[in-house]
C-alpha cells in the first residue's frame, strides 16, 4: 500500500459533542439514530467516544477496503473487542490478526461446511421440536429468553453432540444467558470499572470460571467415549449385517466439536475454552435476536405470516420438518434475511488502524479506532429505499443484486463470520419449527423498542402461542387480510 496520500481533506466530525465526554451522551441516549445519521455528514465522520477519537465509515465500499482490500491495515481491535477478549479470551472471534487466527480458522472452517451441518440436522431438529413444543398454551412468555434457549439448545446439540449428558446441558442453559448478561454489562462500561472487585465483577468471573469448568466437563465426556482400538474385519461385518445405520448414528451422535478434539496439531485446554465459549456466544446472541424480531414482525403482518405457513405445507405437508426442506424453504429465508437487514443484528464494530492509512481521502492516523456499522449500511435509504419498513420481498432475485453490497451482517474478508452457513440452517429450522408447532401467537406486550447493546435487542416481548386458530383467523388467512 502506497503511503498515505497529500490530497487527504480534513475528515468531518459529527455534530453535537460536548467538552470531556464528546458524543457518548448520544451514543448512549440514542445510539441508532445517531448511527445512522452520519451518513449525511461524509463517507467518513469523526466522532469522539470521551476524550478519544474514533472514525465511523458509512459508505459500504470503504467498509469492504477497511475488511478486505485494506484489511492487513485495519486490524481486530478497538473497545468492544477488548472488552469481549476479557469473556472470550483468545477466540477466534478475538484473536488478533496474524499466525494464530489463520491457524484456527482453518482448522474450525470445515466444522461449518455444509455436508458437516447436514450430518447433524436431524438431531438439531428433533432438539427444536422437543423445545418448541413444551412451551405451555395461551400463557404469555418472555420471547427473547425463548429464542435464545432454543437456539443454545440446538446448537449444543450440534457442537457437542446428541449424547451430551442432560445435567451438561442443562448447566449450559442456565449458565449462558447470564453470562451473557455480564459480557454485555463489561463491554459498556469503561475498563477500569469492569476490574474493580465489585459484586457484579465477581460474579461474571465466577460463571465464567464455571462456563470453562464445564467445557472441559464435556471434552472428558469425548475422551471417554472415543473409538476403543479398531475391531476385526469380521466384527465390523458382522455389525454391519446387524445394524446397517450404526454408522450414521455414530456420525450424528459426533459434535461439531469433534473436529478440534482430534486435530492434527491438538490445541491446549484454555484454546479448546476460548474457542467453544466464541462458539457458543456467537450462536446464541445474533440467533436469538434475529428470530425473536423475526416473531413480533410475523405477528404485525398477516400477510407474511399466511406466505410462510403456505410454503411450509408446500414443502411439508402433514409432516414435521425434515433437514432437507430446509433449502426449499425460500421464503423463509427472505423473511430471516429482512430481519436481519432491519434489526442489525450487530450496530458498532470496530478495528484498529495499524498505520497512518488513507482512506477516501481521509487520513486515519495510526492506533486510531475505525467503526463501521452493520445497522447503518442496512439503514440507507441509497440502497435499501424506506429502511424502517419490514419488506422480506427486497430479497426476491429480481431485487437482491442491487442490495447486496450493502448487506454486511455477517462481515467480509478474513475475519468475516465462519458460521454464516450454521446460522441460516438453524434460524430456519427453528423458524419453521415453531410454525408448525403452534398454528397461531399473539404479542401479549406493547411493541418492542430497539435496545441497542452488543446487539439490537427488543426492550421487552412477550407472546402467547396457540394450539389451533380460530375461525376469525382462519378467515382472515384466506382472505389474506
Amino acid at each position: 500500500m502506497s503511503a498515505p496520500a497529500s490530497s487527504t481533506s480534513p475528515t468531518p466530525t459529527a455534530p453535537g459533542a460536548l467538552p470531556l465526554i464528546g458524543h457518548a451522551l448520544q451514543l448512549a441516549r440514542r445510539p441508532l439514530p445517531f448511527m445512522t445519521s452520519l451518513h449525511e455528514h461524509g463517507t467518513v465522520v469523526r466522532i469522539r467516544i470521551g476524550p478519544t477519537p474514533a472514525f465511523v465509515v458509512t459508505d459500504p465500499a470503504l467498509t469492504r477496503k477497511v475488511l478486505v482490500t485494506d484489511s492487513a491495515h485495519f486490524v481486530k481491535g478497538g473497545k468492544i473487542i477488548d472488552a469481549l477478549r476479557m469473556f472470550f479470551g483468545d477466540g477466534l472471534a478475538t484473536v488478533a490478526d496474524g499466525d494464530t487466527h489463520l491457524r484456527n480458522r482453518r482448522l474450525i472452517q470445515p466444522m461449518f461446511n455444509k455436508a458437516h451441518i447436514a450430518d447433524r440436522g436431524a438431531a438439531m431438529i428433533d432438539q427444536v421440536q422437543d423445545v418448541v413444543r413444551a412451551w405451555p398454551a395461551a400463557v404469555p412468555r418472555d420471547v427473547y429468553a425463548d429464542m435464545n434457549e432454543v437456539a443454545l439448545s440446538a446448537f449444543l446439540v450440534a457442537l457437542f453432540g446428541a449424547d451430551l449428558p442432560e445435567h451438561l446441558e442443562g448447566e449450559f442453559v442456565t449458565l449462558m444467558p447470564e453470562i451473557m448478561k455480564g459480557a454485555i454489562r463489561q463491554t459498556i462500561l469503561p475498563p477500569w470499572i469492569a476490574r474493580l472487585p465489585l459484586p457484579a465483577n465477581r460474579a461474571h468471573a465466577d460463571r465464567v470460571a464455571r462456563l470453562r469448568a464445564l467445557i472441559d466437563q464435556t471434552i472428558d465426556h469425548h475422551a471417554e467415549r472415543s473409538p476403543s482400538p479398531a475391531p476385526s474385519a469380521d466384527a465390523v461385518s458382522a455389525d454391519a449385517e446387524r445394524c446397517p445405520h450404526a454408522e450414521a448414528r455414530t456420525k450424528d451422535q459426533d459434535g461439531l466439536f469433534k473436529t478440534l478434539l482430534t486435530a492434527e496439531e491438538p490445541l491446549t485446554r484454555q484454546q479448546l475454552q476460548d474457542e467453544a465459549i466464541t462458539l457458543l456466544t456467537g450462536a446464541i446472541e445474533t440467533t436469538g435476536t434475529t428470530l425473536a424480531w423475526t416473531l413480533y414482525e410475523i405477528t404485525q403482518h398477516d400477510e407474511i405470516q399466511r406466505r410462510l405457513r403456505e410454503e411450509l405445507t408446500t414443502v411439508c405437508g402433514d409432516r414435521p420438518l425434515r433437514y432437507d426442506d430446509v433449502a426449499q424453504l425460500h421464503y423463509a429465508r427472505q423473511v430471516l434475511q429482512e430481519a436481519i437487514r432491519k434489526y442489525g443484528p450487530a450496530w458498532m464494530v470496530t478495528r484498529t488502524a495499524a498505520r497512518d492509512i488513507d482512506l477516501g481521502g481521509h487520513l486515519i492516523p495510526e492506533g486510531a479506532d475505525v467503526v463501521w456499522s452493520p445497522y447503518l449500511h442496512q439503514h440507507d435509504a441509497r440502497y435499501f429505499p424506506d429502511p424502517d419498513t419490514f419488506d422480506p420481498d427486497r430479497w426476491t432475485a429480481e431485487r437482491t443484486p442491487a442490495a447486496r453490497g450493502s448487506f454486511l451482517a455477517f462481515g467480509d474478508g478474513r475475519r468475516k463470520c465462519i458460521g454464516e452457513n450454521f446460522a441460516w440452517a438453524e434460524l430456519q429450522i427453528i423458524l419453521a419449527s415453531i410454525l408448525q408447532a403452534w398454528p397461531r401467537f399473539t404479542l401479549t406486550s406493547h411493541p418492542p423498542r430497539t435496545q441497542a447493546v452488543v446487539t439490537v435487542k427488543p426492550d421487552t416481548l412477550t407472546m402467547a402461542y396457540h394450539p389451533q386458530t380460530t375461525p376469525m383467523s382462519q378467515a382472515s388467512a384466506r382472505s389474506g387480510t
